[in-house]
């Protein structure tokens, strides 16, 4: 993967931050004829590491108002994250910010939705997600290689680099969660996690985390920095093999592949185990792939395999291992409950990876938002909805109860769809052909309403402010301010931007506006006199 397509010219961006870690993105972005300049409160740390990359130290006013700079790489103390990532793409930059993106749900879900408001990209530094040993784990899970997966465990230990600043569970795990969201492909739906603390009283040096998923697969992280040796292990176990990523073995044997299996005989469970077998990786810094991937995503404007998003579902699942630890030992486990840009959805709801919810919207008991869906601001999603794949729905929205969005159909802003209404994909569906090539796309318009009942064929478009009966079955497309009713549909009147019905003065009686028919089946309406 290149940063850039050959001759196109490369992102500038500028670190803010020059520890141990700034350093190391500094050698990486300085090696991809990125980086331009650097920024650290110490004054005399940004000097040092500005004299070893060829670049000048400059203050942080100054890489906000730098026009040349597309983007700013954040790797200060984590506590810092959100401020400065806030203030990065304020200022129109595209950022990259170390893990964690902010130390609380709330402020991750502002930051992703300004990043969207102003167009940016927003990366956050889950690094394993890029080692070509995870990709390849990663690979072996989604292609089947190990069945149904049953549980994965993972252990990061080490002795030291102990913080004050942040405790164990936020300093090793999120790399860890990550992983296993990216295996599992799905949020937890249970988490519950147990401290224990030897060096301070208040700041946990050891943590076990359990994470229980909606599928029935289980996993645990356990994480140490007062451990004798260094570990950094991910087991992952299906029902047909095992798989294990060791970073502390060389290239070699990172990833290995244990066709191990269960057989009953009697009754009785026997384990037939086998060989491991090395998988082939190609040996290459996974700092080095992050850091190309973010300049290519700044580049095309595609979103990083660990946007905001990503690491909002990291962070949610964070609190809740520290809200179980606060309770103590006896304290039940915590409820994950998914909140996007400060939506609400319901505990029993399923929001799949790569879905967008705007700001206050509500997603009700037992729906599902199927991978790619995008929700706009304020709308209502009410029970048993299913929407996507890859629908887009504007906002304010308000889809009641029993509906199915396939994909194909966009509702523009102010939809109304009534209970149990209906829409196609296809024509003439049968269970046994399969003609997923053949969904037919179905728009409708801004402030349309569907009564309940009603069905809508696919291929057909629904103008704006239209009005479609209950129990209509929609068979072509209908005009803008159309009462259509009947099976098929037909044109009965015509409804007000308001919905009420108009006479034949053509006046809405609840606002006054006036209506005429500029054509058999046209209607528009009149300017305010």
């Amino acid at each position: 993967m290149s940063a850039a397509a050959p001759g196109a010219a490369v992102p500038s961006l500028a670190l803010i931050g020059c520890g141990q870690w700034g350093r190391n993105l500094a050698r990486n972005f300085h090696a991809l004829g990125a980086l331009k300049a650097v920024h650290d409160r110490d004054g005399a740390r940004a000097a040092e590491l500005a004299e070893a990359q060829g670049v000048p130290a400059v203050s942080l006013e100054a890489l906000l108002r730098d026009p040349t700079l597309k983007a700013l790489v954040i790797a200060t103390l984590p506590e810092s994250h959100a401020a400065l990532a806030r203030l990065a793409l304020e200022a129109g930059k595209h950022v990259f910010v170390e893990k964690p993106l902010a130390l609380g749900v709330a402020d991750a879900e502002a930051l992703c939705a300004l990043a969207r408001e102003k167009q940016r990209v927003l990366m956050v530094g889950h690094l394993l997600q890029y080692h070509p040993a995870f990709l390849a784990l990663k690979e072996l899970v989604h292609n089947g290689a190990l069945g149904r997966l049953q549980y994965i465990y993972s252990n990061r230990l080490n002795l030291g680099r102990i913080r004050r600043e942040e405790d164990i569970l936020w300093s090793f795990a999120p790399h860890d969660i990550s992983m296993i969201l990216a295996l599992v492909g799905a949020e937890p739906e249970q988490v519950s996690a147990v401290g224990a603390y030897y060096l301070h009283g208040r700041i946990a040096d050891v943590t076990t985390t359990h994470l229980a998923f909606p599928d029935g697969t289980r996993a645990h992280v356990f994480v140490s920095w007062l451990h004798p040796f260094k570990e950094q292990k991910l087991v992952v176990v299906g029902d047909q093999g095992m798989a294990v990523f060791d970073d502390g073995e060389p290239w070699a044997s990172k990833v290995l592949i244990y066709r191990h299996r269960i057989e009953w005989r009697d009754g009785v469970p026997e384990a037939q185990r086998a060989e491991g077998e090395p998988v082939a990786l190609a040996p290459e810094e996974p700092l080095g792939l992050e850091c190309r991937h973010f300049l290519d995503c700044v580049a095309s404007g595609a979103p990083p395999r660990t946007d905001g998003l990503e690491a909002l579902r990291v962070l949610r699942v964070l609190e809740a291992a520290a809200e179980t630890m606060a309770k103590g030992a006896g304290g039940s486990p915590s409820r994950v409950r998914p909140r996007i840009n400060e939506a609400m959805v319901h505990e029993t709801a399923c929001v799949d990876e790569g879905c967008v919810i705007g700001q206050g919207t509500k997603v009700w008991h037992f729906s599902h938002l199927l991978a790619g869906t995008r929700i706009g601001r304020n709308c209502v999603i009410g029970q048993n909805v299913m929407i996507g794949p890859d629908v887009v729905v504007g906002e304010r929205c308000k889809i009641q109860n029993n509906v199915s969005l396939y994909k194909g159909v966009t509702l523009e802003d102010g939809v109304f769809c009534g209970p149990s209404c209906v829409f196609t994909n296809v024509l003439t569906p049968r269970a046994e052909i399969e003609r997923k090539a053949e969904f037919r796309p179905t728009l409708v318009k801004r402030g349309a309403t569907i009564g309940a009942n009603a069905t809508i064929l696919c291929g057909t478009t629904l103008g704006p402010y239209c009005f479609v009966a209950a129990g209509a079955i929609v068979t072509k497309d209908v005009p803008a301010y159309a009462l259509v009713a009947g099976v098929p549909a037909r044109r009965t009147g015509w409804v007000s931007q308001a919905g009420e019905r108009l006479g034949a003065d053509l006046v809405c009686p609840r606002t006054g506006r006036r209506y005429r028919e500029s054509g058999p089946e046209t209607l528009e309406e009149l300017p305010n006199a």
